[in-house]
């Protein structure tokens, strides 16, 4: 098998963390690793309207006058390295722009990274709150449309149909328009759809946060049932209050660089304490908290060199 050494253990909780009842989270049998990331960098050159870095004289002022403006690099991810096993469920925080859904996007092959490697042991199934569905077509419509996408054939689609509907719990409503359907209503059937496949890598981007709390609970016994079946599921979420229910570990992405990894409950509510210090201008504690936790960071390695390796698909084409 490849040669990792991760993460693993116990976290330590900022000091100054509310007390709260004692929980170990989610536990899970782990297997096999299904998603390698290594040394994973994603830089966009990107136009900005901020005139202080140059550009001021008549040079900068004729060019500016065609219509040119100053581009500035953003270092969306920066050189991340983790594995992730058959039966965990990874939920991935962050305040907005830390790279979260960049790295989703990365993993699932729908983007190329600026360096770093990606592998996977199958093509990983993307849940997005923009997936594509036809919005004049009915959610039955969406559904077959859906599940034939996803390679079924049209046997396999129809013995498909009832788990997806009652999944979904749209009622009637699966029957009407796509353009009808509240945002809540669109997340439950693209959940429903992408989840009847039990993919071996199921992505998640914000595609949960508009269910309600009956769909939170369909969601959670479906994602339940695809890590039992040693399935591999990425969340992103901006509530970390569900990673924290719904997933057996977390990684803590900020301003592209991950700055804890390790089981979901600890490290949401790690996470948490530092957001809501932020929210309160209590900055400097903040920054405590946050470089406590990038202590806690360990090491992880990966290198795959032996003959089991030639199992792990890359997700792009070789870089730097």
């Amino acid at each position: 098998m490849p040669d990792v050494s991760e993460n693993t253990g116990r976290l330590e909780l900022p000091e100054g963390f509310p007390e709260e009842t004692p929980k170990k989270g989610i536990e899970v049998p782990i297997g096999e690793p299904t998603v390698m990331v290594r040394n994973l960098s994603v830089h966009y050159r990107v136009p900005t309207s901020d005139k202080s870095g140059g550009g001021r004289g008549p040079v900068g002022r004729a060019l500016r006058s065609l219509g040119w403006s100053r581009q500035v690099t953003v270092k969306a991810v920066r050189n991340v390295t983790f594995v992730a096993r058959s039966g965990e469920s990874i939920g991935v925080v962050g305040h907005n722009g830390s790279g979260k859904s960049t790295l989703l996007r990365v993993i699932a092959g729908l983007e190329t990274p600026t360096r770093g490697t990606v592998l996977a042991s199958a093509t990983p199934s993307f849940l997005g709150v923009n997936a594509a569905l036809m919005p004049e077509m009915s959610g039955m419509a969406n559904v077959r449309l859906g599940l034939l996408a996803m390679g079924k054939s049209p046997r396999e689609v129809e013995a498909a149909i009832p788990d997806v509907v009652d999944l979904a719990g749209l009622g009637d409503s699966i029957h009407l328009p796509m353009k009808t359907y509240s945002s809540g209503m669109g997340a439950r059937l693209r959940f429903a759809i992408s989840a009847s496949a039990r993919p071996e890598i199921l992505l998640i981007d914000e595609a949960l946060a508009t269910g309600d709390a009956a769909t939170k609970e369909r969601s959670e016994a479906r994602m339940a049932e695809i890590r039992r079946e040693a399935g591999t599921i990425f969340l992103v979420s901006h509530a970390a209050q569900t990673i924290e229910e719904m997933c057996t570990r977390a990684i803590w992405l900020h301003k592209g660089e991950m700055v804890l990894d390790g089981p979901a409950y600890e490290t949401a509510r790690a996470y948490r304490w530092w957001a809501w210090n932020i929210s309160k201008g209590e900055h400097d504690k903040a920054e405590k908290l946050l470089a406590d936790a990038r202590a806690q960071l360990k090491f992880t390695h990966v290198a795959v060199h032996d003959s089991t390796s030639k199992r792990y698909i890359p997700r792009h084409r070789p870089s730097i």
